[in-house]
């Protein structure tokens, strides 16, 4: 079964260089503002295809979400049911990306996996149609389909490519999963952040609206962020939990990540314009 593997696709994950909520729709959702970047901190999954349709995952998060919940397989069967194709597929999943992290790593995963399957199982749908495809799964999916650094309106689903400074981050990891609903859902979550044009956000200085409720409910993104931000400016991404400080060049970055105290965690990555999967692709 593992003779025709395909190895080692990258589902990489981003941060949110800022957030801002401009208002809350009549059907619930935010209008947001934001920024998106890829990092070079990869998931990463292989692709054995098969001509019996089954589709079967091997993951260690088994025990964390249930496979009727992964978003790697649904993406696999909306693939599927949208191609008609009879292929399938086993997959294998190598997590490095932290659950509830607000840096993408289940949309990235599903992104991946839409990618991949298209090209393996030579369905050839385009950019586009893989982006309507995954933004049904979630609304960052479409985000890594682009594969390019990219500005973003409406609910998340309006991308602008952008060239974004490609700098060092260090990545803090709180161990607590963000639930981005109860988020949204906070009543003093800040809703009128003016809507600004993209000259003026890219000139403007960056801040993420929810950073202020993620930290009150959560003394681990509060701790992480008050001691990153001794060192160089720092903000969560997302919903949260993760937060990143902003670095010139990797050396830099490690000398701080050499002072990180006991009880935080995290990683050094480099920001990219242009996302390591997107990069696999044209290597093929």
């Amino acid at each position: 079964m593992t003779s025709n593997r395909s190895t080692a696709w990258p589902a990489p994950a981003k941060l949110n260089l800022f957030l801002h909520v401009n208002g809350r729709r009549v059907d619930g959702y935010h209008e947001l503002q934001t920024l998106f970047q890829f990092i070079d901190y990869c998931d990463s999954l292989d692709f054995a295809v098969n001509d019996s349709g089954t589709l079967t995952l091997h993951s260690e998060m088994e025990a964390v979400v249930a496979n009727s919940d992964n978003l790697i397989l649904k993406a696999a069967k909306s693939l599927q049911d949208y191609t008609g194709t009879h292929q399938g597929a086993e997959i294998w999943l190598d997590k490095k990306l932290p659950m509830g992290g607000g840096i993408g790593g289940g949309s990235s995963d599903a992104a991946t996996t839409l990618v991949a399957l298209n090209h393996l199982w030579n369905t050839q749908l385009s950019q586009d149609e893989l982006a309507k495809i995954g933004l049904a799964l979630g609304a960052d999916v479409p985000v890594f389909i682009n594969g390019l650094a990219a500005f973003a309106e409406g609910v998340g689903e309006k991308l602008i490519p952008v060239e974004a400074p490609e700098n060092w981050y260090l990545i803090l990891t709180p161990d607590v999963h963000v639930s981005t609903a109860e988020v949204f859902n906070d009543p003093l979550l800040p809703r009128d952040t003016p809507k600004l044009s993209m000259d003026d956000l890219m000139s403007s200085d960056w801040h993420n609206d929810c950073q202020p409720r993620v930290a009150e409910r959560y003394p681990q993104v509060a701790k992480a962020l008050a001691w990153l931000i001794e060192y160089a400016p720092s903000r969560m991404t997302g919903t949260g939990a993760c937060v990143f400080g902003i670095f010139d060049t990797r050396q830099q970055a490690e000398q701080v990540f050499a002072k990180l105290p006991a009880g935080l965690c995290g990683f050094i990555a480099k920001g990219t314009n242009k996302s390591p999967l997107a990069l696999r692709l044209t290597q093929r």
